[in-house]
Parts: structure tokens; sequence; C-alpha cells
């Protein structure tokens, strides 16, 4: 089901999901996020090396509907409206959810880059019916990120999302930073990273991780060794998405 509009706000472009249900009706979901820096992308992007097969007919066929939404992006409207429009797409699943077959009890969150920063976010700030966030590779303690290089592009990624420079905006960056946001009832977290990601550094979720134990979270971190940013360099896609979808699995009941 394409362009399904879960929410309108009053001087912007409506927000859709496209939904992907599989055969049996009472499937669990999972909410996927897009990523793009929150400058760029779209619901129909899943991961941007992976082939069609590999995105989300791999979901739908181990037995998971997916909705996959849109957010605001950062030219458009800065942090936290990208966070408040995945809560929206959240509220629609779990109010229009059973209608399409769809068990809105048994939710997991996903998303890659921007995305799981933005599913990352949800799972610990929108918990009920939450079960648990698969975050590849996202950004997670935007104070810790690298400051920007003398060449790059500004404002970067991190400035437009809060809209300035995050020496000069510390509280909106700790607000929009999950690791700094764990609590001990976070739901479940698998984390996996590439070693050699040069876009957001191995050390991002590493502190994700190690927040999320020391609050006493279920939490597993998976090192991808040599792999990079949106999973470039990685032979074989199964050795991600298996054990992810083995998380999905364990902590919906499936």
């Amino acid at each position: 089901m394409r362009d399904v509009v879960f929410d309108t706000r009053p001087g912007f472009r409506p927000l859709s999901l496209d939904l992907h249900l599989p055969a049996a009706d009472g499937a669990p979901v999972i909410v996927f996020v897009h990523g793009g820096g929150w400058r760029v992308g779209s619901r129909r992007m899943f991961c941007p090396t992976f082939a069609v097969e590999d995105g989300f007919p791999r979901l739908t066929a181990a037995g998971f509907a997916v909705a996959s939404v849109d957010y605001r992006l950062s030219g458009e409207a800065v942090f936290p409206a990208p966070l408040d429009d995945v809560t929206a797409a959240l509220t629609w699943v779990r109010a229009r959810g059973a209608d399409h077959g769809i068990d809105p009890a048994r939710i997991v969150m996903w998303g890659e880059s921007a995305g799981a920063h933005l599913a990352a976010l949800a799972g610990l700030t929108d918990g009920p019916g939450v079960r648990g966030v698969v975050d590849w590779y996202g950004p997670s303690d935007l104070l810790a990120f690298p400051a920007p290089r003398a060449d790059e592009e500004r404002p970067t990624r991190e400035e437009a999302l809060i809209g300035g420079i995050v020496a000069e905006r510390p509280e909106a960056a700790r607000l929009a930073s999950p690791a700094l946001r764990v609590h001990a009832g976070a739901p479940p977290f698998h984390i996996a990273h590439g070693t050699a990601d040069d876009a957001v550094p191995f050390a991002q979720s590493e502190e994700l991780h190690a927040a999320l134990v020391a609050a006493g979270v279920d939490a597993e971190l998976l090192r991808v060794p040599g792999a990079g940013h949106m999973w470039r360099g990685l032979e074989d896609p199964d050795a991600v998405l298996s054990p992810a979808l083995a998380f999905a699995r364990r902590v919906v009941g499936a």
C-alpha cells in the first residue's frame, strides 16, 4: 500500500508511509525509518547498497509487516520535527494497524544511519508497544561527534538537524542524542556498525551500547569488520540482515 497519509501539519506537505504486508494476518510490524543525513532520502529506500530483494521483501518474507515512513527533512524543519513525525507514524500504526492485519502491540523500530538515530530516539521516548530497536550505524551522541573539517560543507548534517552549531546549542544536541537519553525502561536494542565507517564513527555505536548496558537494558552490538557506511564493502547482506531479523523475531515472540 503506497502513499498512506499518516499525519498532516499546517504549512508542511502531508506525511506518508508505505505499508508492506506479509501473507498472514496478525503480523508484527517493523516501523522503518530511512537514512540520508536527515536532509535527503525517502520511505522508498531501505539500504542504498542492497539489492531490492534484500530490502522490504526480505522483511515481509520473514513474517513482518513493514511501515516505511517519511519525516520532515532538515531543510523543511529542525529537530525535534523529524522525531515528532516518526512518533506520529507510531501513533498511526497503533491506531490503524489492526485494520490492515497488523498486530500493533508488537512493533520493532528499524532504521539506518540518520533513520537509525530517529528510530533509537523513538524507542527511547515513545516506548509503549515498541518491543525492540534495530539501529544500523546511527549517530548517538551529537556532542561527541567529530568537529567539522575545514573543507566540509556547512552547515554540517548535524548542524542542519538542530538548527545551529552543536557547541552553541548543547541542550538541543543533548535532546537529539540517543546515548544521552538512555533509561532503565528502554526496549531491547540490536546495534550493528561497520568498523570502517567514515561517516558515522564506530565509537558512536559503542557509546550507545555502553550506555544501554549500564542502564540494565538488553542490548547487543554487532561489530562488522571492514564495512563502511551503508554497509559498503560488505560482501553478503545476510551477515547483517540475519542477526537483525533474529533479534526482531526474539523481541516480538515470533
